[in-house]
């Protein structure tokens, strides 16, 4: 099993597919690297390397009690990228894992970076403060937390249906459905609660205007977690360089409903750098 150490001594899991121009996916909450296994094979067998970590405190990382923040996310994806003396690297971050790689970037600059895909992505900023009114009311986040703390596995399985969008129109497998959860209840419950604050109180909008490489913006039009007009719309508009894709209909949990679209998508992206 392949793994690195993070600067403070933390074990994080990765899986490396592929030989050639490296890719980077930083998955979303509450998963881990498993949620990106078609794309990686998919880039993998069209002469890409693609890579996939699990985040601290999830999959088969090991489980600190802290460091559950953006800046430590950024740290370990400095230490994966270093470790592998990755160049070129396209990243690819979805949901909260977009937050890590815009972090990445704004904290250790673009040398080794060939391109920046978010999907779904919480940035610029996803939680409501009295700067940004739009965002979504701290209350969720709240709700969230309480959820996780009295009933970790009921909630998982709820919160399925608007991620996937099953209650819209979306259909996905029994078995994806009970893959999701198993995922996420492999993760730490202090890590998954912590990073509800991570992602509901960061504000990335200081970061984007330190992308300075050609970057992908796709979002759901009908994501029901991380709404695309105060989320995927806004980014498109600060960050220089980058192209928008709307999925007509699609939610948050496209990387399934989607994944041949996105796939087709990713692999043009990759090639056009």
């Amino acid at each position: 099993m392949a793994t690195f150490k993070a600067k403070d001594g933390t074990q994080i899991y990765y899986k490396d597919c592929g030989a050639g121009k490296p890719v980077l996916f930083s998955h979303g909450w509450p998963l881990d690297g498993d949620m990106w296994d078609s794309q990686l094979n998919y880039l993998a067998e069209r002469g890409f390397r693609a890579i996939a970590f699990d985040r601290r405190g999830f999959g088969r990382s090991d489980q600190p009690w802290n460091g559950y923040d953006y800046d430590t996310f950024a740290s370990d994806i400095n230490d994966l990228i270093t470790t592998l003396d990755l160049q070129d690297v396209t990243l690819v971050g979805f949901s909260m894992g977009g937050g890590d790689v815009t972090r990445y970037i704004n904290n250790y600059g673009s040398a080794r970076v060939a391109g920046l895909a978010l999907l779904g992505a919480v940035t610029p900023i996803f939680g409501k403060s009295d700067s940004f009114p739009q965002g979504v009311d701290q209350s969720v986040f709240d709700g969230i937390r309480d959820g996780l703390r009295k009933d970790r596995a009921q909630f998982i399985s709820d919160f399925a249906t608007p991620f996937y969008g099953t209650n819209a129109g979306q259909t996905v497998s029994a078995g994806a459905l009970t893959q999701t959860l198993n995922i996420a209840l492999l993760a730490s419950l202090k890590g998954t609660i912590d990073c509800v604050t991570a992602f509901g109180e960061t504000d990335f909008r200081p970061d984007m205007a330190k992308i300075d490489v050609p970057t992908l913006v796709i979002h759901g039009s009908n994501d029901q977690i991380v709404p695309f007009e105060s989320t995927g719309k806004l980014a498109a508009e600060m960050i220089k360089n980058a192209t928008l894709k709307v999925y007509d209909n699609a939610p948050h949990g496209f990387a399934l409903t989607h994944q041949d679209q996105l796939n087709e998508d990713l692999l043009a992206f990759v090639k056009s750098l």
